[in-house]
């Protein structure tokens, strides 16, 4: 069977599912040469140290973007069938 729902409530919050990282996932990316820190779950400092050594080591490379992930789920609110549909 197939439905179409044209109103229906949701809500927006962390992911939760087995395996889903908890903490956000934290990386630098030079600005001028598209290198990357790489991403490390939950911990800001390693992406920051990485930055300042890559600048150490390129003393023109001075602008990062800072590339913070973090995961969302979207679950059906009360009164949106198809939270009944999840409880069985």
């Amino acid at each position: 069977m197939r439905a179409i729902i044209k109103a229906a409530e949701w809500t927006l919050g962390p992911e939760t599912a087995e395996g889903a990282p908890r903490e956000p996932m934290y990386e630098a990316e030079c600005a001028s040469c598209g290198e990357s820190s790489g991403a490390t779950d939950g911990e800001q400092l390693p992406a920051e140290v990485w930055a300042l050594k890559h600048t150490g080591a390129h003393p023109s490379h001075r602008t990062y973007r800072a590339i913070i992930t973090s995961f969302w789920r979207v679950s059906p609110a009360e009164g949106n069938p198809y939270r009944e549909l999840e409880a069985q």
